[in-house]
């Protein structure tokens, strides 16, 4: 199993990619989140090692789960936690980013969890303030976040991840989470393979280092876990034009119940939110080689660890 060298320090002040983040980085956080599930499964999961930070959820962009696991995870550590909306904020006035977060900045704040439909702002928010800044999803950039807690559900399975081989089947060109995990995959050393229609595709995708296949039996066949992608409308132009129609993309790229007992070893993961009948039939979602309720759990876990890491907190 990979591990964290001795003597290994954690300085990292944010979260803005894993892009920043060594491969000691990524396992030290992975290390630190097994402690904090194990809390999660207590009578009482609740620790107070946040109990003197002030935190803001500032979500400019429609979220469920990532707002509900930071919020859980903030209030689990006993954080003070203060949720923005845009809807009823001054941002509807008019007001800037920059000084939407400065005025922010002023109540005295600890750190800021930032969601956002443009790429850059979580690093921009660093030039802004002095506050620990997470990047909880920028545009079609980065979602570190998920790709830590990825990651981590896949090390319950293997729990060294060296030469593993991981596919990501789906809408590639406008997922932050493909992104994300390409990044964090490949510095622990898995093979990763795209798979998808060649309309949902990067321009550029063999810049990213990964192996691309249009074919999804070869693809089950040759993996260990099956990632399936959200086909993103609300990101596309022209989506209509992108493929035929959502019944002929799930006919071709669709994980089905025959798929599981063909292919008996790969496991499914899923970042949500579930279109079923599109990336996969309900049979499949809700069989036993899923293992999507996992990582929402585990979800939690990894983003306690990581808000006690930048929180100026070390080795639990």
């Amino acid at each position: 199993m990979s591990k964290v060298p001795e003597g290994y320090q954690f300085n990292q002040k944010h979260l803005l990619g894993l892009t920043d983040y060594s491969k000691e980085d990524i396992l030290f956080v992975l290390d630190q989140a097994k402690y904090f599930r194990e809390i999660l499964d207590r009578t009482v999961p609740k620790v107070p090692t946040l109990r003197d930070k002030t935190i803001v959820n500032l979500f400019y962009e429609n979220s469920t789960r990532t707002r509900l696991s930071f919020e859980l995870a903030q209030k689990r550590m006993g954080a003070d936690v203060v949720n923005f909306s845009t809807g009823s904020s001054s941002t509807k006035k008019g007001e800037s980013l920059k000084d939407t977060i400065r005025n922010i900045s002023s109540m005295k704040i600890d750190m800021v969890v930032v969601r956002h439909e443009s790429p850059g702002v979580p690093h921009f928010l660093t030039q802004c303030v002095d506050a620990a800044i997470l990047n909880a999803g920028d545009g079609a950039h980065e979602h570190p976040t998920q790709a830590l807690l990825d990651m981590f559900t896949m090390q319950t399975l293997h729990p060294d991840l060296t030469g593993k081989k991981v596919a990501i089947i789906g809408d590639i060109s406008h997922s932050r989470v493909v992104r994300s995990n390409i990044i964090g995959l490949k510095k622990l050393g898995a093979e990763v393979v795209l798979c998808g229609p060649k309309t949902l595709m990067p321009v550029y995708v063999e810049d990213m280092g990964v192996e691309v296949s249009y074919d999804l039996n070869e693809t089950l066949a040759w993996c260990d876990i099956a990632m399936a992608l959200r086909i993103q409308l609300e990101r596309q132009e022209g989506a209509t034009e992108l493929f035929p129609s959502l019944r002929e993309y799930h006919e071709r790229f669709g994980i089905k119940y025959h798929h599981l007992e063909k292919y008996p070893d790969f496991k499914i993961m899923h970042p949500g939110p579930i279109n079923r009948g599109v990336e996969m039939e309900s049979e499949v979602a809700d069989s036993d080689r899923a293992v999507i309720l996992d990582q929402v759990t585990n979800g939690v876990a990894v983003r306690m660890a990581i808000l006690y890491l930048l929180s100026g907190g070390t080795r639990v």
